[in-house]
C-alpha cells in the first residue's frame, strides 16, 4: 500500500505553483487568479488578486513577490504598498498561457509557458491526440534579469512546466507533454545551455508508438484515449505526466503527476524511489513545513480553469516523510 496524503485545506479552483517563504507556505489559485499565504495554522490569508489569473510565484533578493500572469503574457512585480508592476513582458515569446516560474537567490526569474491553446485543445479531443505528428508544439524557458529585463531563452522545450535548481548550474524542468524531466545548464550570464534528459518517465516503447505517424500511432493514441478515463488511470502507474516539481532528498526531484492523483519521488535516469497517493491529479507538490519535512500536494478535479472555477474541489494535502 502507498502512503496515502491528508487533506489540510480544500475549496478552492486549481492551486498551483506551491512556495515555502518566510516561514508560512505560498500558492496561488489560478482559476480565481488569487495567491495565498498559510503559516500552516487557520485560514490561509489572500495577499493578492493578479489579473489575467495567477500563475508561478518568487521573490526577489529584497523581499519582493514576483506572479505570472498566465492570461496577461508577463511577469508582476508587488510593491511594498502591494501594487502590481509588469516586472517581465512574455507577450513576443509566449504562444500559450504563461505557466510556472523559478526565481533564483540572485532574482533571476526562469519563465515557462503552454506553447499553445492546451485546454481549447483537449476541450475537443483526447489529449493523446496531441502526438499526431508532428506533435505538441515547442516553446522555450525564457530568462529575465532582477530588473526584468530579457536575458535568452531557452533551445524550444516540450511544454516546460514546473522547475527549480538542482544545483547553482543545473535547473531542472517538466516537459509535461513529453513526460520526463530534462536538465539544462545555466551558464554564468544567467542563460541556460543545450537540454539534456534527466529522466524519462514514459517506457520508451510507448513514447515510440504514441508518435509513430503510421497504423501504430492511430491505433496507440486511441487505446491511450480509452485509458485516460480517471477510474482507469488511477490504477496505473505508468506513465507519469510531470507537472510541478520539487527538491527531493540526494539530488532526487518530487513529481506531482499530472495524470493521476500521486507524487512520485525520482532518481536521475527515471528510477521510482518512493510515491504517495494523492486524493485527485496533482498539480504541484513541495517538501517544506515548520520542520522541514511535510510533502504538500496542490491537488484538484480538473485542471480546466473555466469548470474548475465553479466547481472549487482543489486541495492541499500533506504527507509527513518518514525521517
Amino acid at each position: 500500500m502507498r502512503p496515502r496524503a491528508t487533506v489540510v485545506l480544500d475549496g478552492f479552483g486549481v492551486l498551483e505553483s506551491l512556495r515555502w517563504h518566510d516561514d508560512a507556505l505560498w500558492f496561488c489559485d489560478l482559476a480565481h487568479g488569487t495567491v495565498h499565504r498559510w503559516d500552516t495554522r487557520g485560514e490561509p490569508e489572500t495577499v493578492a488578486e493578479v489579473p489575467g489569473r495567477a500563475g508561478g510565484l518568487g521573490w526577489l533578493p529584497d523581499g519582493r513577490m514576483l506572479v505570472v500572469s498566465m492570461d496577461g503574457h508577463c511577469v508582476y512585480r508587488r510593491e511594498p504598498d502591494g501594487t502590481l508592476i509588469v516586472h517581465a513582458d512574455l507577450k513576443d515569446i509566449a504562444g500559450g498561457p504563461v505557466n510556472d516560474m523559478f526565481v533564483d537567490r540572485l532574482g533571476r526569474a526562469y519563465v515557462g509557458n503552454f506553447g499553445f491553446d492546451y485546454h481549447g485543445f483537449v476541450r475537443r479531443q483526447p489529449n493523446s491526440m496531441l502526438y499526431a505528428p508532428p506533435g505538441p508544439p515547442r516553446t522555450p524557458l525564457a530568462c529575465f534579469s532582477p530588473e526584468g529585463e530579457l536575458l535568452g531563452l531557452s533551445e524550444p522545450l516540450v511544454f516546460p512546466n514546473g522547475l527549480f535548481l538542482l544545483d547553482e548550474s543545473t535547473l531542472l524542468v517538466a516537459e509535461t507533454l513529453a513526460m520526463r524531466l530534462t536538465a539544462l545548464p545555466v551558464l554564468p550570464d544567467g542563460r541556460l545551455g543545450p537540454p539534456r534528459p534527466w529522466a524519462p518517465l514514459i517506457p520508451s516503447a510507448l513514447w515510440r508508438a504514441l508518435n509513430h505517424p503510421g497504423l501504430l500511432g492511430r491505433a496507440t493514441r486511441r487505446v491511450s484515449a480509452l485509458l485516460d478515463h480517471p477510474a482507469i488511470a488511477a490504477r496505473s502507474a505508468s506513465p507519469i505526466a510531470p507537472d510541478g516539481i520539487a527538491p527531493g532528498r540526494d539530488g532526487t526531484a518530487w513529481v506531482a503527476n499530472a495524470l493521476r492523483g500521486e507524487c512520485v519521488r525520482v532518481g536521475p535516469g527515471g528510477a521510482i524511489l518512493d510515491r504517495v497517493a494523492t486524493s485527485q491529479q496533482t498539480l504541484s507538490c513541495l517538501v517544506a513545513g515548520p520542520d522541514g519535512n511535510t510533502l504538500y500536494a496542490a491537488t484538484t478535479p480538473t485542471d480546466d480553469p473555466e469548470r474548475a472555477a465553479g466547481l472549487n474541489g482543489a486541495r492541499l494535502e500533506a504527507y509527513v516523510l518518514p525521517s
